[in-house]
């Protein structure tokens, strides 16, 4: 039973970093304009933005420097 859950975790940790790998490719595309916005369906767009603004939460709730510091 336990090495199911490990498992299971530890499935659950390569599904993130793949999601992560997929994320950064759909960027790539969409930057060298293989693939536009427009061509993914609705529901794919809303999950696509709702993931880069919790991201972007994130990112910013972890930011120890504040941008006017003048320390750079």
């Amino acid at each position: 039973m336990q090495h199911d859950k490990k498992k299971l975790v530890e499935l659950s940790e390569l599904d993130s970093d793949f999601i992560r790998v997929l994320e950064d490719l759909i960027d790539v595309l969409i930057a060298n304009g293989t693939l536009r916005l427009t061509d993914l369906p609705p529901q794919a767009l809303e999950k696509i933005n709702r993931r880069k603004q919790a991201r972007q939460k994130l990112r910013n709730s972890l930011n120890l420097l504040s941008d006017d510091d003048g320390i750079l």
